[in-house]
C-alpha cells in the first residue's frame, strides 16, 4: 500500500468511528424520547440509523480495499 492509499484508509476510518459515534448518540437519545412517549419519532430515527450501518458497511469496505 502507498502512503496516499494509507493516508486516505487512515482519514476513512477516523470518519467511520466518528459515525459509529454519532450513531450510538443518537441511538441513545432516541430510545429516551422513546420512553417519554414519542414512539414515532423513535421509529424514524431507528430507521435513518440503519441507513447509517449500510453506510459504515460500505465505508469499512472501501477501507479494507485501500489497505490491500
Amino acid at each position: 500500500m502507498d502512503d496516499q492509499n494509507s493516508t486516505t484508509a487512515d482519514t476513512l476510518e477516523l470518519l467511520l468511528l466518528n459515525q459509529v459515534a454519532i450513531r450510538a448518540a443518537l441511538e441513545e437519545l432516541s430510545l429516551w424520547v422513546s420512553h417519554r412517549g414519542s414512539v414515532n419519532v423513535h421509529e424514524n430515527v431507528m430507521a435513518v440509523l440503519t441507513t447509517l450501518d449500510i453506510h459504515a458497511e460500505a465505508i469499512s469496505s472501501g477501507i479494507a480495499r485501500l489497505r490491500a
